[in-house]
C-alpha cells in the first residue's frame, strides 16, 4: 500500500457515501500489516466512527478476512475476539481486504459512520481498484 493508492481509496470512499447515501462517514486505510496509511473523517461524521473505521481496517488485515467473515468466524465458533490476544480486532462490518492485481494482500480499509451493510458495501467497492493496482 502506497500513499498514493491509499489517498485515492480514501477519496472513492467518500465520494461514494456522498453520492449513494447523502452522510458522512469516516475511511481508514492500511497496510499489509494493519498500520494506519490514510484516513479522512467527513464534517459531521460521528466520532465514535474514527476509532471504528480504524479497527475495521485493522482487523481485516491482520486477520486476512473481510470483517464480515470474522465476525461469522466469531459466531460459529462461539468465541470473543479476545480469544486471539489483539484489543484492537472488531468483527463489525464494514472492514475489507484490499489485494492487488496479483492476488496479494496489501492492505485493508476500513469504512464506518453508516449502517453497517452501507460500511461494507463502500468498503468492498474499494477492493476493485486495490485489485486493479500491479503486483
Amino acid at each position: 500500500m502506497n500513499i498514493e493508492l491509499a489517498g485515492q481509496l480514501v477519496a472513492k470512499a467518500m465520494a461514494k457515501a456522498k453520492a449513494d447515501y447523502g452522510r458522512p462517514m469516516c475511511v481508514a486505510i492500511c497496510d499489509r500489516y494493519g498500520f494506519l496509511t490514510a484516513f479522512a473523517s467527513m464534517d459531521e461524521a460521528p466520532v465514535r466512527s474514527i476509532q471504528l473505521s480504524q479497527g475495521k481496517a485493522y482487523t481485516a488485515a491482520r486477520m486476512g478476512v473481510d470483517t464480515d467473515a470474522f465476525l461469522e468466524r466469531l459466531h460459529r465458533e462461539n468465541i470473543p475476539a479476545s480469544y486471539f490476544c489483539d484489543d484492537k480486532l472488531t468483527g463489525m462490518p464494514g472492514g475489507c481486504v484490499l489485494k492487488n492485481a496479483a492476488g496479494v494482500i496489501i492492505g485493508a480499509a476500513g469504512i464506518s459512520g453508516l449502517a453497517p451493510s452501507e460500511d461494507m458495501e463502500i468498503a468492498q467497492a474499494l477492493v476493485a481498484i486495490a485489485a486493479a493496482e500491479k503486483a
